[in-house]
């Protein structure tokens, strides 16, 4: 696994990227995406995205020549995908469902790359993993759901495949969540934590205080 010391990411870039629809903490940009894919992956393999967005990984995946898998909850950012990006294959659904969204094989699946909806840990009662449309918000649940999802990737990754993550450390109301460090440690459950690489921007976006990609692997 080559993937640089350090990933660069603009304010900039960011905007120009940015979906009209999108919300202002939308922070996955497409030389993340190409950086990511291009170092472990090759022309071929097939690339996830269990928590798609408006489709970033699967565009970038097409482009690079990688067939893209991706889920997503809601049915006008699953629209937008299958408008942006044609030759993906997108599902809609709960990420927290994935075994039976997708008819994918076991082992099928080289990289499962996705910016899973963050959340903080005080004063956060909208649910991410509802695209917080619910508010059954739960710190400890949402790390669970989200290592229950990573143990369903794992079913899907090959022997060697990879897991990528980004993920932030956020301020708010004065505290900060160690969002990086709870769902590595969450997530080294049920994968094997590789590397983490900081996302280094010419200035964080808003509420941000650290931004890292956090790799892991399926090695058997």
């Amino acid at each position: 696994m080559n993937l640089p010391t350090e990933i660069r990411a603009t304010l900039a870039e960011l905007e120009a990227e940015r979906h009209p629809d999108a919300e202002e903490d939308v922070h996955f940009t497409r030389g993340l995406a190409r950086t990511v894919i291009e170092t472990l992956t090759a022309p071929g393999e097939l690339v996830l995205d269990p928590f798609a967005g408006f489709g970033t990984t699967l565009e970038v995946a097409h482009e690079l020549g990688r067939p893209a898998v991706g889920v997503e909850l809601l049915p006008e950012r699953v629209a937008t995908i299958r408008a942006r990006v044609p030759g993906a294959v997108v599902i809609e659904g709960d990420a927290r469902g994935l075994r039976d969204l997708t008819d994918l094989a076991a082992g099928s699946v080289a990289l499962a790359l996705t910016s899973p909806p963050w959340m903080t840990a005080n004063d956060h009662p909208a649910n991410p993993l509802t695209a917080y449309e619910r508010d059954d918000g739960d710190y400890r649940t949402y790390l669970r759901d989200l290592t229950a999802v990573a143990g369903q990737v794992r079913d899907l990754l090959r022997p060697g495949g990879h897991l990528a993550l980004d993920l932030a450390d956020i301020r708010h109301e004065g505290e900060v969540t160690p969002l990086i460090a709870d769902v590595t440690a969450a997530v080294s459950g049920v994968l094997d934590h590789g590397r983490t690489v900081p996302i280094v921007w010419d200035r964080l976006p808003h509420d941000l205080v650290s931004n890292r990609l956090v790799v892991f692997s399926r090695s058997s």
